[in-house]
């Protein structure tokens, strides 16, 4: 099994982890293309929400109400 990590490990992220993960972002991409794809991953996120939200509202439009009985 190699190269499988846990989701268990994936979730350990402390806050030195994360900055050092930031840091080396920075050195990849660049503070104003990092800031770029923050960015979109941000609109991808809300889209994908909204897209969830209107599924969710079709759904409830079309289920079949209870009548009175």
């Amino acid at each position: 099994m190699t190269g499988f990590v846990p989701p268990a490990v994936i979730g350990n992220v402390g806050p030195l982890e994360m900055l050092v993960i930031l840091l080396i972002l920075l050195l990849l991409f660049g503070a104003s293309r990092l800031a770029g794809l923050g960015a979109a991953a941000g609109k991808t996120i809300k889209e994908f929400r909204k897209a969830i939200r209107d599924v969710e509202d079709d759904v409830n439009e079309t289920k079949p109400s209870k009548p009175d009985a």
